[in-house]
């Protein structure tokens, strides 16, 4: 059984009309054919079996049988990836495959050397571009629910709302330790933000920031990584040594 998320598309009833870019996914792309059975699921994690009725040339109909109410968490550890916006495209890859690593939440921030700016009329644009992404990721790898993902103001406006058990920086200036060598300092947490920069990495004062914010600088090691291949490497090294890849 398919499994869709359902965006703007909201349920009346025991029915929903599914328009839009997901219709044509289902109907065009995918070719799903009426009495075909679908999972549906809402932005806040409720889950709905239904059997689609009517395929039209604009909309497809498809008629609930059961719902189920939003899952708890997904178990295992909670990863917030605190990610400086880097140019072009890279923040769509960034998305799509920390999604596929169980990444709880991405916050995109303004940092200094930042190229690419979130501020301006194009931010919810953008906002809805991203929210699609990883809620396809989250289709395809089989998660019970997408990860949030928000466009922050500059570093010390999202370090403000950073509450997690572990906080690490990736940080390649003299004053660092291993992530190896950070392990053995906590106990297996619930929670763990990382910060990454943008390219060019973090100005002298963000880091200044970001550890008077209570976070601790890690390298991973003589490699030198890109952005969009940084916070990955992190997410599989956490996820394998205190979440679910073992």
């Amino acid at each position: 059984m398919r499994s869709f998320f359902l965006g703007g598309n909201a349920i009346c009833g025991d029915s929903v009309t599914i328009t839009g870019e997901l219709y044509r996914h289902m109907a065009r792309v995918l070719r799903i054919k009426e009495g075909s059975e679908v999972e549906l699921i809402e932005n806040g994690g409720a889950r709905h079996r239904g059997t689609v009725e009517e395929v039209g040339a604009k909309s497809l109909t498809v008629r609930i049988s059961a719902s189920a109410a939003p899952a708890a968490e997904e178990p295992g550890l909670r990863i917030t990836l605190l990610q400086g916006m880097p140019k072009g495209e890279k923040l769509d890859l960034i998305l799509q495959k920390c999604t596929e690593l169980g990444v709880a939440e991405v916050v995109a921030f303004d940092a200094a050397r930042s190229v690419v700016k979130l501020r301006g009329d194009r931010s919810a644009t953008r906002l809805a571009r991203y929210e699609k992404i990883v809620q396809e990721a989250a289709r395809q790898s089989g998660r019970r629910s997408a990860p949030k993902v928000a466009l922050g103001g500059t570093l010390s406006e999202v370090l403000a709302d950073s509450r997690h058990e572990v906080k690490l920086l990736l940080y390649e200036g003299e004053e660092k330790t291993t992530l190896h060598g950070c392990f053995g300092a906590f106990e297996a947490p619930g929670s763990v933000a990382v910060v990454v920069g943008p390219e060019g990495g973090l100005a002298p004062e963000e880091v200044r920031q970001a550890l008077a914010a209570g976070f601790t600088p890690v390298t991973l090691g003589k490699r030198i990584l890109r952005t969009e291949t940084a916070g990955l490497a992190m997410l599989s090294i956490l996820q394998f040594h205190w979440g679910d890849m073992v």
